[in-house]
C-alpha cells in the first residue's frame, strides 16, 4: 500500500487542518481557563514561598529572642546567687561580730562579778578580821574599844597587811 504523492499532500493538509481547528477551538474556549489555572497555581505557589520565608523569619526572630530571653535569665540567676552569697556572708560576718560582743560583753560581765566577789569576800575578812582584832584588843588591854577606835585600829593593821 503504497500512497502518493498526491494522498501525502492531502493527508498532510487535512491533519494541519484538523490542529489548527483544535488550536483554535483550544484557544477560544479553553485556552484562558488554562492560563487562569496554571497564573493560580503559580500565585499560589510564590505565596506558599512567601509564607513560609516569613513564618522561617519569624521563627528565627523568636529563636533569638528565646535565646536573649534565657541569657537575661542566666545573668539574673547569677546575680541571684552572686546577691546571695554577699548577703550570707555579711549575715555571717554580723552573726561573728554579735558573738564575739557577746563573748566580750559576758567575759566583761564576769571581770564584774569576781571583781565583786572578791570586793564582797575582802570585806567579809576585814569584818571577821574586825571582830577578832577587837576581841584580840581587849583580851590585850582588858578594855573596851568605842567603835570609832575600832575602825581605825582595823583600817590600819589592814593597810599595813595590803602594803606588806
Amino acid at each position: 500500500m503504497e500512497l502518493t504523492v498526491g494522498e501525502l499532500i492531502g493527508n498532510f493538509i487535512l491533519v494541519t487542518g484538523s490542529i489548527l481547528v483544535l488550536y483554535l477551538l483550544l484557544k477560544k474556549f479553553a485556552w484562558d481557563a488554562i492560563t487562569n489555572i496554571l497564573d493560580e497555581r503559580a500565585n499560589k505557589i510564590a505565596n506558599d514561598i512567601d509564607t513560609a520565608e516569613t513564618a522561617r523569619k519569624e521563627a528565627e526572630e523568636l529563636a533569638q529572642k528565646r535565646e536573649i530571653e534565657l541569657s537575661g535569665a542566666k545573668q539574673e540567676a547569677g546575680q541571684i546567687i552572686t546577691d546571695a552569697k554577699e548577703l550570707g556572708q555579711v549575715k555571717g560576718d554580723q552573726i561573728v561580730a554579735e558573738a564575739s560582743e557577746e563573748a566580750k560583753r559576758l567575759k566583761l560581765q564576769a571581770e564584774a562579778d569576781i571583781q565583786q566577789s572578791k570586793s564582797d569576800a575582802l570585806s567579809s575578812v576585814k569584818a571577821e578580821m574586825s571582830d577578832l582584832s577587837v576581841l584580840l584588843a581587849e583580851k590585850i588591854m582588858g578594855s573596851k574599844l568605842d567603835k570609832e577606835a575600832q575602825s581605825k585600829l582595823i583600817d590600819t593593821y589592814l593597810d599595813e597587811l595590803g602594803e606588806a
